[in-house]
């Protein structure tokens, strides 16, 4: 049997004109961890829009498209084409399962929620000559799943083809957050068994990994036991995690001495009413500066993330946020526009108070207003967000950043990163185009390991940083 799987690309990453690094950063890992569900003898391919050009002439028997909003009326007019072409199509991922009646119309079956239970038993009912039209994930685990598919991964596209999920969902419950649809009906945070984790980073080449969790230290047992199974590997690496879980005593410890060198955290917004109405809860009373310190005092990088135009919002925010970011010494910061997903809580809210605009999935890029603000035009907020970026990104914000940290080294580290993430995007571009992103790869790993220097905390320092944040600090005022 041949199988085709395809990850459809957003327009601006296939540009002729430009192509940011970020579509080149990590290679199809849900499609590889589906691909390992069928047998040796069955031919399957993985080709990834962002990174390579399709072969659309193919005759495969049955192929499989990833569906993401932004994606969605190109996966639509892939799955039209090869069904046009007689050839039996399946379609899933977050899209698909928030709007399956629209899917639908251009699959011959569809996947509701993660495959690893689906997908086994599609593909045994299509062998058989009987497949159903809507497989719907109920029974949540990841223990005894199959090998994911990396041979079929092409590593030289990617800057970082050691990405790994050892988890999947979260544990909170964010109403902007499409993970409450995509898991319901079942669990919706759930974990590997850590001794498969670290058998399946232990087989990965090289030092570089980058967790994609959405929240790798949403359970701490495990991570706590899988930090511990890293120490010694000489893993450098990056993931993403709470304000909440970086206050936690003893487990970031765990996780800089097996190798975190850089976390995502989402600080989503400085005001706690918008955190409260959007279901932060655990955001709220949590010190946002105490968290940067220590991260920073562990030598670990941030990548802030922040969300402009939920209802406290005015013009205001975007000049204070990247204001505080720049003078807390964040590394590097992502800017989002607020978006209401379809079926989740905040998009059933707003098209129940008439405050939609748009249906254009093209526009759900968190890069466009596509409802009503508060307190703000959809002019301002879209006009805000781009200028945040500018602002934070200029040489001179960067520059004032750098001075906050009080080593050569960490300011070194620090100009390198942000300078090579949004400085130098015309030579990302060119470096994307000759497909040699692979090369660049031993510079990111020097720098976020400090150029050569292990970064370990001593066990004294580790000792005083438990003391420092102890559990009476977990819950502080939020900093505005």
């Amino acid at each position: 049997m041949k199988v085709k799987m395809i990850l459809p690309a957003l327009t601006e990453a296939i540009s002729p004109h430009w192509r940011p690094i970020k579509y080149s950063l990590f290679p199809p890992l849900g499609l590889a961890t589906l691909a390992a569900f069928f047998s040796e003898d069955d031919e399957v391919v993985i080709q990834d829009e962002h990174v390579e050009t399709l072969d659309l002439d193919d005759e495969p028997d049955l192929v499989a498209i990833q569906v993401y909003i932004t994606s969605a009326y190109r996966a639509y007019e892939l799955a039209d084409r090869y069904r046009q072409k007689g050839i039996y199509v399946v379609l899933g991922g977050l899209h698909v399962t928030s709007l399956p009646d629209e899917a639908a119309a251009h699959a011959d079956t569809i996947f509701l929620g993660p495959g690893e239970d689906t997908w086994p038993k599609f593909i045994a009912d299509w062998r058989s000559g009987h497949p159903e039209k809507i497989y719907k994930s109920r029974d949540r685990t990841l223990i005894g799943a199959p090998k994911i598919r990396r041979d079929l991964i092409k590593r030289h596209l990617y800057l970082v083809p050691n990405s790994i999920v050892v988890s999947r969902g979260c544990p909170h419950h964010c109403d902007f957050c499409y993970k409450e649809s995509f898991f319901a009906g079942g669990k919706s945070f759930y974990t590997q068994a850590v001794d498969d984790a670290l058998a399946e980073i232990e087989a990965l080449p090289g030092r570089h990994l980058f967790f994609l969790d959405d929240h790798l230290f949403g359970n701490k047992t495990f991570a706590k036991a899988l930090f511990e199974g890293m120490i010694g590997m000489g893993r450098v690496w990056q993931a993403a995690g709470t304000v909440y879980s970086v206050l936690q005593p003893d487990l970031l410890e765990k996780a800089v001495e097996s190798g975190l060198r850089s976390l995502f955290v989402g600080f989503e917004s400085l005001n706690p009413t918008n955190l409260r109405q959007q279901h932060k809860y655990h955001n709220l009373n949590r010190d946002y500066q105490a968290a940067i310190r220590r991260l920073h005092d562990m030598g670990v990088m941030i990548n802030g993330s922040f969300v402009f135009g939920m209802d406290e919002d005015d013009e205001n925010v975007f000049d204070s946020t990247v204001e505080w970011a720049v003078q807390q010494g964040i590394e590097t910061a992502t800017f989002h526009i607020l978006t209401p997903y379809p079926d989740t809580a905040l998009y059933r809210q707003m098209a129940a108070e008439g405050r939609i605009t748009s249906d254009n999935w093209d526009l759900y890029d968190t890069r466009h207003v596509v409802y009503k603000p508060a307190k703000m035009s959809p002019e301002v907020l879209e006009a805000g967000y781009w200028r945040a970026y500018r602002e934070f990104y200029r040489w001179n914000a960067i520059f004032q950043s750098v001075q906050t940290k009080t080593t050569w080294n960490d300011r070194l580290r620090h100009l390198i990163y942000a300078g090579g993430w949004k400085k130098f995007e015309s030579i990302w571009d060119s470096i994307i185009r000759a497909e040699q992103v692979a090369k660049v790869r031993p510079l990111l790993e020097s720098v976020l390991n400090g150029f050569g220097s292990l970064g370990v905390i001593p066990s004294a320092k580790r000792k005083q940083g438990l003391e420092d944040f102890s559990e009476k600090e977990l819950d502080p005022k939020i900093v505005t």
